[in-house]
C-alpha cells in the first residue's frame, strides 16, 4: 500500500485549530485500529510488547497515513469497574461498584502520581521531525463515572442523592486533571484530548442543565490547563451535541471532533460554526460502508473545496476507524486528502 508521503508539520493542524487555512489538506482521526495499523506501518502490529514499542508502531502508522501527529495515552490508568458483558456493544447498566457513600469511599481510586509516563519522553528521539502526540484521556468524567454506577443508577442518584453524585463526578473530575496537568509537561505532546460521550443520537445523557452543573466546570478546567500549557485543546464526544456546543465553545476548546449525518452532516456543521469552532473529521462511518469509492472522494473533495479558503477543518471520518471499516475504504478517504 503506498500514499502520497509528505513530511509530518504540526503547525498545519495548529491553524485548522485557529479556525484559519492551514498550508495544505489536513487529516485528523481520533483513533484507527490495529490491523490497519499494520497495514498502514508495513508491519504486524508488536502483540506483548511494550508501551514505547506500541507507541513506535502507531507513531509509524500515523505518519505513513500523512497525519501531523499520533495519538496516545499519558499512561495506563484506569477506572476500575466490575464485569460487563460485551459483545458487539456494551451495557450502560452493567459492572457497576460505586452504589452509595460507603462503597464510595471504599472504591480504589487511582492515583496518577504513581503512574508511569514515561513513553512520553522515551518517544522523543523517534518521533518524526514536525510531528507531536495527541494525548487522550483516560476516559471523560461522564463516562467513566455511568460505568462505575451505572447510568440507570446514575438518573436515580441525581434526584435522590445529588450530592453522592456530586461527590463522585468531582472525585473523578480532579483525578483526571492532575492526570492532564501531568502530561502537558512533556514537549512530545502538542494536543490535548477530552474525550467523553455525552448523548444519544437524539439527546444528551444528562439534561443541559445537569451537564452545566457536574460536566462542564470540569470541561473548562481541562481547557484551562491546556491552554495555560500553550497546548490546543480538543473534544470527541458522541452523539447529539446541537444544544451544548455552544458551551463547550465558551469552555474554551479549540475543536469538535465525532458527527453523524443523521444528527447534523459535517458539512451544515461547518457552516453553523465556522469561525467560532475547528470542525475535525465528520465523513460518516455509514456513509463511508456503503458509498462507492467515487462517491466517497466526491464527498471528500467537496469538503475540502467548501472549507480550503476559509480553513478550520481537518479532514477523516466521523468517529474513528473501527475495523469493520474496509481498509480500502479509508485509504481511498486518506487519498482524496493528500492528492487534493
Amino acid at each position: 500500500m503506498k500514499l502520497h508521503r509528505r513530511k509530518p508539520d504540526i503547525e498545519n493542524l495548529y491553524k485548522v485549530l485557529l479556525c484559519e487555512s492551514p498550508g495544505r489538506p489536513t487529516l485528523f482521526e481520533y483513533f484507527m485500529n490495529d490491523a490497519l495499523h499494520a497495514t498502514l506501518a508495513g508491519r504486524p502490529a508488536p502483540m506483548g510488547a511494550d508501551d514505547l514499542t506500541w507507541l513506535k508502531f502507531t507513531v509509524d502508522a500515523f505518519e505513513a497515513a500523512g497525519f501531523d501527529y499520533a495519538t496516545t495515552y499519558g499512561c495506563g490508568m484506569a477506572f476500575k469497574t466490575g464485569t460487563h458483558a460485551r459483545r458487539d456493544s456494551m451495557s450502560l447498566n452493567e459492572g457497576f461498584l460505586v452504589t452509595d457513600e460507603a462503597s464510595f469511599e471504599a472504591y480504589d481510586w487511582p492515583d496518577p502520581e504513581t503512574q508511569d509516563y514515561s513513553r512520553l519522553e522515551k518517544i522523543r528521539d523517534y518521533l518524526p521531525e514536525g510531528m507531536k502526540l495527541l494525548v487522550r484521556g483516560p476516559g471523560g468524567v461522564l463516562m467513566n463515572t455511568i460505568y462505575l454506577v451505572g447510568y440507570e443508577n446514575l438518573c436515580v442518584m441525581l434526584y435522590d442523592n445529588p450530592e453522592l453524585a456530586r461527590a463522585i463526578f468531582n472525585r473523578m473530575g480532579a483525578i483526571i486533571a492532575r492526570y492532564y496537568e501531568i502530561v502537558v509537561q512533556y514537549d512530545t505532546m502538542g494536543l490535548l484530548m477530552i474525550n467523553d460521550d455525552w448523548a444519544f443520537r437524539t439527546q444528551t445523557l444528562l439534561s443541559p442543565a445537569q451537564m452545566r452543573e457536574f460536566i462542564f466546570p470540569w470541561v473548562k478546567r481541562y481547557a484551562d490547563i491546556g491552554r495555560q500549557a500553550g497546548i490546543p485543546v480538543l473534544l470527541h464526544s458522541c452523539g447529539y451535541f446541537v444544544d451544548i456546543l455552544d458551551d463547550v465553545i465558551t469552555m474554551g476548546v479549540n475543536g469538535k471532533h465525532s458527527y453523524e449525518d443523521a444528527i447534523l452532516p459535517v458539512e451544515e456543521a461547518y457552516e453553523q460554526y465556522y469561525g467560532r469552532i475547528a470542525v475535525l473529521g465528520g465523513i460518516d462511518l455509514d456513509f463511508i460502508l456503503r458509498s462507492t469509492p467515487e462517491q466517497l472522494t466526491a464527498r471528500c473533495r467537496d469538503i475540502l473545496e467548501r472549507t480550503a479558503s476559509r480553513g478550520g477543518y481537518a479532514l477523516g471520518t466521523g468517529n474513528s476507524v473501527p475495523e469493520y471499516i474496509p481498509q480500502d475504504k479509508y485509504i481511498t478517504l486518506l487519498r482524496a486528502g493528500l492528492e487534493f
